[in-house]
């Protein structure tokens, strides 16, 4: 195949490989369908790749049926030449078929298991699906499904919902008119995080990522109203382990719920801060790091965050040992964290001793030597300085150093 040359109307202008179903845009250039498609879609880009004119995400591509019959006879002609025949493509779904489907859902003859899986495949199949979907209502649709199977204690097709709503993200303006329901589907998602079935992993993980979506566009009202038994399931869901991706949408919702005082003191009361330091030490990735620390800042705000946090023993070591080690943000957070804890343990002999045993001090110095920001140095340097007359005498410093920095302007 590599040795034929390829008629050049037959390839697509993006990929320049062989189109398997070629589509022509308004802009009257034809490509290969996956490529226009991601190109708009994933790209999310409005222009034509060729001529450069206006080509909005919802405009028409229209099937080149005789461009395709074409492209599939030459490769006929070639099979010889190890030219494999393309396939026919499937129709593309239409918006009134989702439609029907929506609808299928609510009659009682109608297998829901079927049709869930049905629209789950269409989901998955590509992005023009998802927009159809989008348009006509199905994440709305969906979320609905799970408010019913929570009033009715069912948990027949919420694995298969659950996994449809994971292809979206709840649009801000439909989230405004889930307003006065809102309140109703994360009370369906917290008892889903709380009962206990068949593939338990898998579907909680999935039900976090949605209660994500929900918490991240949803008002300062609506979280202010969260239940502390919803933050009780979240941190049991931590407790007991779960896959990566909704260990962060987790700790995403933990850290969006943070701003409000009463959400840090529910968490504080339902052993967030072990949790997040148990975490911690299970070395993550990155991005679970920066919240982890994100949300340990917030809960160490409060004097009883604090004493949990102290009453870890690798909670002042975890924190030191990631500070320039994992990125800026974690930089800041870590910082702070060890500034507030300095700060409202004057008189405890014991925290300084131990952040001297676990290199906070050589740490701290270390940034101000580093290409840190300079608050973050101010930080530090202001941390040292609160704290001279306890660590300048330590064995396990460099007492000239820490003088350095102590007395630097």
């Amino acid at each position: 195949m590599e040795d034929i040359e390829v008629p050049e109307y037959f390839t697509c202008p993006i990929s320049l490989q062989l189109m398997k179903d070629p589509v022509t845009s308004i802009t009257g250039i034809t490509y290969d369908r996956e490529n226009i498609e991601h190109w708009l879609f994933k790209g999310k880009n409005t222009t034509c790749p060729v001529t450069k004119q206006p080509l909005p995400r919802d405009s028409d591509l229209t099937p080149n049926h005789t461009l395709r019959r074409l492209i599939q006879a030459w490769c006929t002609e070639n099979a010889a030449l190890g030219v494999d025949r393309i396939p026919t493509p499937k129709t593309p779904i239409s918006k009134f078929h989702v439609i029907k489907l929506i609808k299928d859902l609510w009659r009682p003859q109608v297998d829901q298991i079927q049709t869930l899986r049905k629209l789950e495949i269409l989901a998955g199949e590509n992005e023009r699906n998802r927009k159809y979907m989008t348009e006509v209502g199905l994440p709305k649709a969906i979320l609905t499904f799970l408010v019913t199977c929570f009033e009715r204690k069912s948990v027949v097709g919420l694995e298969e919902a659950l996994s449809i709503l994971n292809f979206f993200r709840v649009p801000s303006g439909e989230t405004k008119l889930l307003l006065i329901e809102i309140d109703r589907i994360i009370e369906a998602l917290t008892w889903i995080l709380g009962h206990e079935m068949e593939n338990d992993f898998v579907i909680k993980s999935h039900a976090l990522i949605v209660l994500k979506s929900i918490v991240s566009t949803a008002s300062p009202g609506v979280l202010e109203r969260l239940k502390p038994e919803l933050l009780q399931k979240i941190i049991s869901v931590l407790r007991k382990g779960i896959n990566q991706q909704g260990i962060n949408a987790a700790l995403r919702v933990l850290l969006d719920a943070c701003p409000s005082g009463r959400n840090k003191v529910l968490m504080v009361q339902s052993g967030a801060v072990f949790e997040l330091i148990e975490l911690e030490l299970s070395a993550p990735e990155r991005r679970t790091t920066e919240l982890v620390l994100g949300i340990l800042f917030h809960l160490c705000c409060c004097a009883d965050g604090r004493a949990q946090f102290l009453s870890h023993k690798g909670g002042v070591a975890v924190v030191t040992k990631r500070i320039l080690r994992v990125s800026p943000a974690s930089d800041d957070r870590a910082i702070l964290i060890l500034s507030l804890i300095s700060k409202f343990s004057t008189g405890n002999n014991s925290v300084f001793q131990e952040m001297v045993k676990v290199g906070t001090v050589m740490k701290l110095c270390k940034v101000l030597q580093a290409d840190s920001a300079a608050y973050l140095k101010d930080k530090a340097r202001g941390i040292l300085r609160s704290h001279y007359e306890e660590w300048k005498d330590s064995p396990c410093i460099n007492g000239s150093l820490i003088t350095e920095f102590k007395i630097e302007n």
